[in-house]
């Protein structure tokens, strides 16, 4: 093992900045009554899905996706509050764009994730300096603290991040990775979900040290290139590198949780109508139209599914709605809907060259643009269909999977 006495060079340096409790944070810096006291926030005060909750909150166990009713059960002293996300986008922006005082290599990993990758900055300062450096730019751009995992890979990294919270700071040197791993229930890494966690018990591998069991070509055959990336991760090996570039969408996704057990068609339809036109718009915003929809209504004991073609690529909002009519009409038989969800599952770059026998009529194309051009100045929804006019109630939330560059942004 290398000597920690004196500064050396690591092989590959990583550092995970992870905000902490992101939106709940956001809402106590803003609102100074609201520090130090447990907060859920929700999609709006009707909402009744905790998106996130302070760290005081989860002292009780609060938790992400518990129904806000549980919540308060939990802790009786709970505070609701409805998200705000433009002002997370913002701030999650000022917050990604500031580390680039410490890195131009940064992958934006999530709304409130970024892997920085230092190795080649280390004549500036060890890895350890550079991370204290990334938090407290982090803490000068935003007023919030943050957890750093310092590694030489990114799932040791991303594990080590989350070891201390909140305001964590934990280094796992790269030549202590294999051992500080091997006593870790595999499922505890990053992208090693129950499902794959189910497959390499069957296995025998229940702990990262485990995996040195398990030949890598039987990952390999099972799960292709990241079958082979899965028995690294647990010998600390992860070879993944930065990904600064976000790929082009494959699918374009909206979807609500409703009140439990939904009967209401009326509602129903509302909802719906609410997810079409905003894959509608995002389809639009960013040059895309699709072919291939999916609805879908979830049940207790499943999705109430569909998938729906048009003739040629659109981003009409007016042709999408028809698919919600009728998956309402033919589908559902009036079970409890939980949540209802609209994607486009083939988004294409739209073909500049308009095809004048099965392009949209073109007062609809001018209706569309004004639609946009209003709402994109007057803030989303402020121009709506009439039947989305009583939608207050489902205010538009950014999931963590949004990153602020990209097609990420919107999509």
């Amino acid at each position: 093992m290398p000597s920690l006495s004196r500064p050396i060079l690591w092989p590959r340096a990583l550092i995970l900045v992870d905000m902490n409790a992101f939106f709940a944070s956001v809402e106590q810096r803003d609102f100074p009554e609201l520090r130090a006291r447990p907060v859920a926030v929700t999609n709006g005060l009707k909402g009744t899905c905790i998106i996130t909750s302070s760290y005081e909150a989860r002292q009780y166990g609060v938790k992400t996706g518990m129904h806000i009713k549980e919540g308060r059960h939990l802790c009786p002293g709970l505070i609701q509050r409805p998200a705000r996300p433009t002002r997370y986008a913002a701030l999650s922006a000022a917050i990604m764009a500031s580390l680039d005082a410490v890195t131009p290599e940064i992958e934006v990993f999530s709304v409130d994730e970024a892997f920085l990758d230092v190795t080649d900055c280390q004549t500036l300062g060890t890895p350890v300096t550079l991370a204290f450096k990334a938090r407290r730019i982090v803490y000068e751009t935003s007023g919030l603290l943050c957890s750093i995992g310092v590694s030489g890979d990114k799932t040791t990294a991303k594990y080590a991040a989350k070891l201390v919270k909140p305001n964590g700071f934990v280094v796992i040197p790269p030549w202590e990775s294999r051992e500080r791993l091997r006593n870790v229930p595999v499922t505890e890494l990053c992208g090693i979900k129950q499902g794959i966690g189910r497959y390499l018990a069957a296995r025998g591998v229940r702990i990262c040290g485990d995996m040195e069991k398990l030949p890598i070509s039987e990952l390999a055959r099972r799960f292709g290139n990241p079958g082979r990336r899965i028995w690294l991760m647990a010998q600390g090996l992860d070879p993944d590198k930065l990904h600064k570039d976000v790929p082009p969408p494959k699918q374009v996704s909206a979807g609500k949780v409703t009140p439990p057990a939904t009967k209401d068609r009326a509602l129903l339809a509302a909802f719906l109508q609410h997810m079409a036109e905003l894959v509608a718009y995002r389809l639009r915003h960013n040059h895309f139209q699709a072919k291939t929809f999916w609805v879908g209504l979830l049940t207790n004991t499943g999705w109430i599914e569909a998938t729906y073609r048009t003739p040629v690529p659109t981003a009409d909002g007016s042709v999408l709605n028809r698919f919600c009519v009728d998956h309402l009409s033919n589908q559902w038989c009036g079970e409890g809907i939980h949540q209802v969800m609209f994607n486009a599952r083939d988004p294409q770059p739209v073909n500049l060259q308009r095809d004048l026998f099965t392009s949209l009529p073109e007062k609809r194309q001018r209706l569309n643009h004004t639609m946009d051009r209003i709402n994109d100045k007057y803030g989303q929804f402020t121009l709506m269909p009439a039947k989305l006019l009583n939608r207050s109630s489902m205010p538009d939330v950014i999931s963590p999977a949004w990153k602020p560059t990209g097609h990420r942004r919107t999509i």
